[in-house]
């Protein structure tokens, strides 16, 4: 695979759709007629998101809404990223690898550069809020994930924005942001966000923020986005890490109606800015008490006063892909996963090298809230750096809340290895560490002083360290039994079509062990032209 300086031919969401469309099974495209309300959510809920998500659901194929219904020429994407087997296609590197390809691109990183109007793609098509007629509803089909949603969401919306002083520099993060009316959206900030302390800034001055919010990107943008502080401390813009990943800078153009940037390459931008002083309740139109489905798998309660973004344009590229995702799913997942997995890795490299070898953030806890950590072991002291580890862990990203420690001899992204190791190398009273009362993430509905009333608030939780590994003066008794290595091929060649040299496997992409058998490979051409 190509290391992270490498000239990657990905360098939008179209040439990203193209590498898939080489890969049978990893994108299926329709034009059997879908509503954006609820009913596109629920195809795919079935078809291939994964994650959290309520059960029925699988890991399948991205998915093109080709004929979306109240939207003459919108298309609408979901689940780019909802396959590890399929990021490793985007970022060039194998599933496994793809937490080391990650830290790499931190270690890398190019920072974006300023293009000219030449290169603004994302302003092929221009429609200005101070336009006669101009309606967002009726421009960018905005789903609902269920019928109980707050309203309309852009569940993939890159915000970037400025720090109003100019210390700061620039910053990105994916926000949710629900449609309102013809011209105003809510956005959600999550406890500690930097572009959320760049709103503060502006509000304090009674100014507003300006905002454009990118829709339709390179895939290494997101997930570059979705790294958090320490490793991307205040300040910090994401885009050099999508530089890394890519080895050449995200390239940035000037918004037409807001003093600030958008992506270039982008295909969908909204313009705007965050009103002063300004809150509006994120279910005002709906009344239904919930916002959306989030990364836990509930939906949860919306908001009652959400800062209000003003929008002055929208631009796209011509015959736009709008870009979305399932909330729950595992598109979550490896957007959030796979940066926690990096941060992990980078911090416990830099302060005990080789000891921890590979990080996996697992689909039940989002990507965000459980992590499997493999360990090296080599003398009796390392029983104790387990544990430090573990430590490190939760340091490096304040969200997570447990860990699993387990040896060299067990897969970390197969579930079953995982809770083997649990029932036959960990005792409770002793192997179970929990340190109470630390920060965690609102979104959790057990971290309330409701359900424990000795949290102090919201977004407090107990983390939990669970060493599932032996120990390492009784590491004879604990030797898994081993196996005569065959080349299956010869016995089974419709299972095994190419001879494996027996080298085993490693992970299939889907992070559990499972392959890619239920995966449906079939790819229905578009009928129309795409100016692609």
């Amino acid at each position: 695979m190509a290391g992270s300086q490498e000239t990657s031919d990905v360098h939008d969401l179209r040439s990203a759709l193209a590498r898939l469309r080489e890969h049978p099974g990893h994108l299926l495209e329709t034009d059997h007629p879908v509503d954006p309300i609820a009913e596109l959510a629920g195809v795919y809920k079935r078809v291939g998101a994964g994650g959290t998500v309520e059960r029925p659901t699988r890991t399948g194929p991205a998915m093109i809404f080709n004929n979306v219904e109240g939207f003459e020429d919108a298309r609408v994407l979901v689940g780019l990223m909802a396959d590890r087997d399929r990021v490793g296609l985007l970022l060039e590197a194998s599933p496994r690898e793809l937490t080391q390809r990650m830290a790499r691109a931190v270690k890398d990183a190019i920072s974006p550069v300023e293009v000219g109007p030449a290169k603004a793609l994302c302003q092929q098509v221009v429609h200005r809020a101070d336009d006669p007629g101009f309606d967002l509803r009726k421009l960018l089909p905005a789903p609902t994930n269920t019928e109980q949603d707050a309203g309309p969401y852009f569940c993939l919306g890159l915000v970037l924005s400025s720090d109003p002083e100019g210390k700061k520099g620039t910053d990105v993060t994916i926000h949710r942001l629900c449609v309102q009316n013809k011209d105003e959206l809510t956005i959600f900030f999550a406890p500690g966000w930097h572009i959320d302390a760049f709103r503060k800034i502006a509000e304090g001055q009674g100014k507003p923020l300006a905002v454009s919010v990118n829709m339709g990107l390179d895939p290494a943008i997101h997930i570059g986005a979705c790294f958090e502080a320490p490793t991307t401390p205040y300040g910090y813009d994401e885009l050099a890490i999508a530089g890394g990943l890519r080895g050449r800078p995200v390239e940035l153009v000037d918004c037409v109606t807001q003093p600030e940037k958008s992506i270039a390459a982008a295909e969908v931008v909204i313009e705007g800015e965050i009103l002063p002083d300004v809150r509006a309740a994120e279910d005002q139109n709906t009344h239904t008490g919930h916002a959306m489905p989030e990364f836990p798998g509930y939906n949860g309660p919306a908001n009652p006063a959400l800062p209000v973004l003003k929008v002055t344009a929208v631009t796209t590229r011509t015959d736009p892909i709008l870009q979305t995702l399932v909330g729950p799913g595992e598109e979550h997942v490896s957007l959030a996963g796979i940066p926690t997995e990096a941060s992990i890795y980078n911090a416990c490299e830099a302060a005990m090298p080789g000891f921890v070898t590979e990080v996996f953030a697992h689909r039940s806890g989002g990507g965000k809230f459980l992590a499997i950590m493999k360990v090296r072991k080599t003398n009796a002291f390392d029983d104790g750096r387990v544990r430090q580890a573990a430590l490190v862990a939760f340091g490096v990203y304040s969200e997570l809340k447990n860990v699993i420690m387990v040896d060299e001899d067990v897969d970390v992204f197969d579930t079953d290895d995982v809770l083997w190791a649990m029932q036959t190398r960990m005792q409770g009273n002793r192997d179970v560490i929990a340190i109470p009362g630390v920060s965690g993430h609102v979104l959790d509905p057990s971290q309330t002083p409701g359900y424990d009333p000795t949290l102090p608030a919201k977004g407090t939780t107990s983390k939990t360290i669970y060493d599932a590994t032996a120990p390492y003066h009784l590491r004879d008794e604990f030797e898994r039994a081993h196996f005569h290595e065959v080349d299956p091929h010869p016995y089974a060649p419709d299972l095994f079509p190419e001879p494996d040299g027996g080298q085993g496997g490693g992970p299939d992409g889907d992070g559990d062990g499972r392959t890619d058998s239920g995966r449906d490979s079939s790819q229905t051409r578009v009928k129309r032209s795409h100016h692609d």
